[in-house]
């Protein structure tokens, strides 16, 4: 980020010092330097500056005429040798308030102040809308019907010949589906394939002993196929606590 910015002094002894200063922050640039402050404004309406470093005792205009009349546009410090100014200075929300002579450890110091509040704020995190119920429709057994069956509702899936059987909020469902295309269809985060004859639901497991998975509310215990162990123990050893 760069920032443009404006010295505003009366003495061009101060201009100097604040110039030199300047040449230690790379990433702001001297857009002028003036010693009239109407000249200063003149530069604010033409040219986009950030960043003024303002004294406040000047002839025609004090620094605190100016930082009214730039109404904050932009960032403003001010530099003065009188510190009865600084509490008028903060009402007016100045950056900082540096007392001269001005160090450059100080000025550093309000040079990252005046940084920071530069700084685009980010855009505030719109929360997520909570999606839909997700839900899928199946051909049934019974010709021309289709069933709605949400998805969070379902505990498992068993495959039998040229159907599938859909177990779902303590129902049974038959639909003309094979295993493969019901796997591909249901979400790879909620459903897991471990038997070439069972699709469970992962967040319904309650517990595994041997081969046999155990699901909540479910009175049947499903086989875990060697084909899919490996895997299924991988998924187990992520959420293992140890």
């Amino acid at each position: 980020m760069t920032i443009n910015c404006l010295i505003v002094d009366d003495e061009e002894h101060a201009l100097e010092v604040i110039k030199h200063h300047l040449k230690q922050v790379p990433y702001i640039n001297l857009v002028a330097a003036t010693t009239n402050p109407l000249e200063a404004l003149q530069i604010l309406n033409s040219q986009p500056i950030q960043l003024v470093f303002l004294d406040i005792q000047m002839p025609e205009l004090s620094g605190l005429d100016v930082v009214r009349a730039i109404n904050g546009k932009s960032k403003v410090i001010l530099t003065t040798a009188y510190s009865e100014f600084a509490a008028e200075g903060f009402d007016l929300e100045v950056i900082d308030y540096l007392l001269k002579p001005i160090s450059l450890p100080r000025f550093l110091r309000a040079v990252q102040r005046a940084t920071q509040a530069l700084q685009p704020t980010p855009l505030p995190v719109q929360p997520e809308e909570a999606p839909e119920q997700d839900y899928i429709f199946v051909k049934t057994e019974q010709k021309g019907k289709m069933l709605k069956i949400n998805i969070q509702d379902i505990d498992f899936v068993e495959g039998m010949k040229n159907y599938v059987c859909i177990h779902h909020a303590g129902q049974r469902t038959l639909a003309l589906l094979n295993m493969k295309d019901l796997e591909s269809r249901l979400p790879a985060k909620q459903f897991m394939r471990v038997h070439k004859s069972f699709i469970i639901a992962v967040n319904k497991i309650t517990f595994i002993e041997g081969n046999q998975i155990f699901l909540k509310n479910i009175k049947a215990d499903i086989t875990l196929g060697e084909t899919y162990r490996t895997a299924f123990h991988e998924m187990m050893r992520k959420k293992l606590m140890q």
